[in-house]
């Protein structure tokens, strides 16, 4: 009887070699080897969690969370082989709501396990055997782990769903759009909604036109002030007017948005917002080109999604005004600026910004529009992946107070992707005014004119060893409004500075520096004139 009752004990016994090993069985170990053992299954739960528990605990649990793990880095790896092949189908994914719903469960999920599983590692250490510094440190390695790995899942998780909460709110659900002649047209409209206003009067239109291969991109401002717009052919705007918005001087490009909206809403049944819907009609038909898609930025709110990048980074050309109350609104005239924001390098926060792109006194709209262009690209250029990740939640919820677009969520991937194609190559311009026109152009345009102008900017680039090259826009940034009002009606302008070969403007003829205290006492003294001397290269600018 005792013999097989021992016989059955040592049966339940571990072998001999396995109770020496101290990963298993620390009991009797040294505190040095403690130690070690305990920043080791640390490790182990942080590079391949379930792995700790699979030496030193539950194989079950292990083996369990060793299967998850597996499963998690095969996933990880179609991700990258997809972003490599085929980068606009995995952003699609993302973005997709009931993909992104699943994936915002599956991390929080994932978070919590790996969560659970340090507990469980912590458990398995044994504080209680450590030496009491030892304790401290390995408990303190332990949290910082569980920070780094199950809190940065977390963290993606709330990231995700903050995305995915904004891609609903900014972005339509209609069908994705196909390129028209190879390329994808969206007018960017900056407007301010006002109580004395019906919706947002657009102040601002640009069309930025991407190649749909390539992502090269251009950028033709068509000046607010613009009369005698033509509707495409498909917009029920051109039944009424056939002949374009010809109605006088009140027809102003920028005044469709408000008349459609008040009046012919009726003509747009189903479609979110028909003002801009009929202002895109207007742009397609005036420069020729089918625009796709809008996007409308509320300029009183875009400081905030400045403030949120973390503000941007120009060259000015000259001082730009802050502006004061307006006194005579007829002739522009306002009182003592609040402030300036002055020529060379600088930083602008949201506030500074909206007014280097918004001011317009002392110099006229065609200085704004190429600021404006300026104040678009250095957003695009320091929008970077650095950014995003640091300013990802400030920038989506300022977004979604500011942007408005028709542009549908599903095609977001082939768009992000083009973006990231177009980053860092040259951008071409034109405004539908100086320097590429004539100042009185907008007034009495030449739409024959405009479409060659836009033909010629956005005409693919001759094979290489092509003999002519006189068709091509080339890249250039904003330059300086001649005194002559810029060149004649579509003839190509002379180069325009670039970032690199443009000086700005600090000191006056005389060689005296100027300053914010000598152009308020011009302001002072009604000498007008003398600031718009000082002033006029205000229209030089580039992103830093």
């Amino acid at each position: 009887m005792s013999k097989s009752f021992a016989a059955a004990q040592q049966t339940k016994q571990p072998a001999t070699g396995a109770l020496t090993d101290p990963v298993r069985y620390p009991s009797g170990s040294g505190p040095r080897v403690l130690t070690k053992r305990a920043f080791l299954l640390i490790l182990l739960t942080l590079l391949v969690p379930g792995s700790a528990q699979t030496v030193a605990g539950n194989r079950r649990l292990g083996r369990t969370a060793l299967r998850v793990t597996l499963t998690v880095w095969t996933l990880v790896l179609v991700a990258l082989i997809l972003a490599l092949v085929s980068r606009p189908t995995l952003i699609n994914l993302v973005a997709d709501p009931v993909t992104s719903l699943a994936l915002v469960i599956v991390l929080t999920a994932l978070a919590l396990g790996w969560a659970v599983l340090f507990i469980n590692t912590l458990r398995l250490i044994r504080p209680a055997l450590l030496e009491t510094r030892a304790r401290a440190a390995v408990v303190v390695a332990l949290v910082l782990a569980m920070l780094l790995s199950s809190g940065s899942l977390g963290y993606a998780a709330y990231l995700l769903n903050v995305g995915r909460d904004a891609i609903g709110t900014i972005f339509a659900s209609g069908p994705a759009m196909e390129p028209s002649e190879g390329r994808y047209n969206f007018l960017m409209m900056g407007g301010d909604a006002g109580s004395d206003r019906t919706g947002r009067r657009p102040d601002s239109l640009s069309v930025i036109s991407v190649d749909a291969k390539t992502g090269k991109s251009a950028i033709i401002s068509i000046p607010r002030n613009l009369q005698n717009a033509q509707f495409s052919e498909d917009s029920p705007m051109r039944k009424i007017y056939p002949d374009g918005y010809d109605c006088g001087n009140e027809c102003l490009i920028n005044a469709i948005n408000t008349e459609v909206t008040n009046e012919h809403k009726d003509l747009y049944p189903g479609v979110e917002d028909p003002g801009a819907q009929a202002t895109l009609e207007a742009v397609s038909g005036t420069l020729g080109i089918k625009v796709q898609a809008y996007v409308l930025v509320d300029m009183d709110g875009f400081a905030k999604l400045i403030d949120a990048m973390g503000g941007i980074r120009i060259k000015a050309g000259g001082w730009v005004p802050i502006s004061g109350e307006t006194i005579d609104e007829a002739n522009g005239i306002h009182g003592m600026p609040l402030g300036w924001i002055p020529a060379g390098d600088n930083t602008l926060d949201g506030y500074h910004a909206l007014w280097y792109g918004r001011s317009r006194e002392f110099v006229d709209d065609y200085a704004r529009i190429a600021r404006q262009q300026c104040v678009q690209q250095a957003m695009l250029k320091q929008l970077d992946p650095a950014t995003l990740l640091t300013k990802f939640e400030d920038i989506v919820k300022a977004g979604t107070k500011v942007v408005d677009s028709n542009i549908s969520a599903g095609q977001l991937g082939s768009f992000v992707d083009l973006a990231m194609k177009s980053k860092g190559q040259p951008v071409s311009r034109l405004t539908i005014g100086p320097p590429d026109f004539d100042a009185s152009f907008s007034t009495v345009p030449d739409f024959e004119k405009i479409h060659q102008a836009v033909d010629k900017l956005l005409a693919p680039a001759p094979a290489a060893g092509a003999a002519d090259d006189s068709l091509r826009v080339p890249p250039v940034a904003p330059g300086p409004l001649s005194a002559a009002g810029g060149a004649q009606p579509g003839t190509q302008p002379a180069p325009s500075p670039t970032s690199s070969d443009f000086t700005p403007v600090t000191t006056t003829p005389e060689g005296e520096p100027i300053t914010e205290e000598m152009l308020n006492e011009f302001k002072r003294n009604g000498d007008e004139q003398s600031i718009r001397n000082l002033v006029a290269t205000n229209g030089q600018c580039a992103p830093l």
